[in-house]
């Protein structure tokens, strides 16, 4: 099974990509698969490529990292219409508008400089093209991290971004994405902010506050999503793409912090889904 599809976190991206799959594909098309081509822009271990795979005729999966990638290829293999091969999200090797579907999810906080991987996305795009993002929000609820919550407060101007590298900042996330910031980036670009939505709130920070981060510390390689990353020596990758038996769990959590807290613009994370004009 996949073990990250237990963490609500995780699941509420993954469901957000699904769910935005499967309405894009059918409005290029009216029919599924939708996608001619696809990049999945810092794929990581794979975990959302089969999936993608079922709504495009190609989908090539790049990231930076050759261990992560490897397993990719392990995890998804026999898939036909999906490959893979190491690209740098600042400066894509791919020709202007090769892709009329972009997905990366949790990948601009890492790139150092996110508003270049912004235009990189709008370069290779086609006219018309969707690209599907999440990614860590600057505006997370109190509960997931109150000791960097106050030191955002209480910080002057010039000082680093977190305070301890744990809670929201965990991850490898030396910086978060200020929703502000993110939508001038992407009209900078070119874009069309389609939808712009908070993920996981008040209830999900509180269940997760701290421990998914030094848990990943201690058990994932890759722990803070980089190139090269020796971290650990244990290694917990998922052995499948299929959904846990105790999924529904997870479901009903999310189900309940959309309900108690689906009011604030405080969240987690954020999906996004963006648009190339057509002219």
């Amino acid at each position: 099974m996949n073990f990250k599809l237990l963490f609500p976190t995780f699941r509420n991206r993954y469901r957000f990509v699904a769910a935005r799959l499967k309405k894009y594909a059918e409005e290029q098309t009216g029919k599924i698969p939708g996608f001619e081509s696809a990049l999945n822009l810092g794929t990581g271990e794979g975990d959302y490529d089969r999936m993608i795979a079922g709504y495009c005729q190609q989908v090539l999966g790049c990231d930076v990292n050759e261990e992560d990638l490897a397993h990719a290829r392990t995890l998804n293999q026999g898939v036909m219409n999906l490959r893979y091969e190491p690209n740098n999200a600042l400066a894509l090797s791919y020709a202007e508008a090769s892709f009329d579907l972009i997905v990366s999810c949790e990948v601009i906080e890492h790139v150092g400089q996110p508003e270049q991987m912004v235009r990189e996305m709008y370069r290779v795009l086609r006219p018309g093209g969707v690209a599907i993002m999440t990614f860590p929000s600057r505006e997370f609820p109190i509960t997931y991290d109150p000791v960097n919550r106050f030191w955002q407060w209480i910080r002057k101007p010039g000082d680093r971004e977190n305070l301890i590298s744990q809670g929201a900042y965990a991850f490898g996330h030396d910086y978060l994405i200020g929703s502000d910031d993110f939508k001038k980036w992407a009209k900078d670009a070119g874009f069309q902010i389609v939808e712009f939505q908070g993920l996981s709130r008040h209830l999900v920070g509180l269940l997760e506050v701290y421990w998914t981060g030094i848990a990943q510390s201690i058990f994932k390689k890759n722990a803070r999503n980089v190139t090269t990353d020796a971290g650990t020596s244990l290694i917990v990758r998922p052995a499948s793409t299929k959904d846990p038996a105790l999924a529904f769990i997870t479901d009903a959590v999310l189900w309940l912090d959309r309900i108690l807290f689906g009011w604030t613009s405080r969240s987690v994370g954020k999906g996004v889904v963006l648009k190339k004009g057509e002219g």
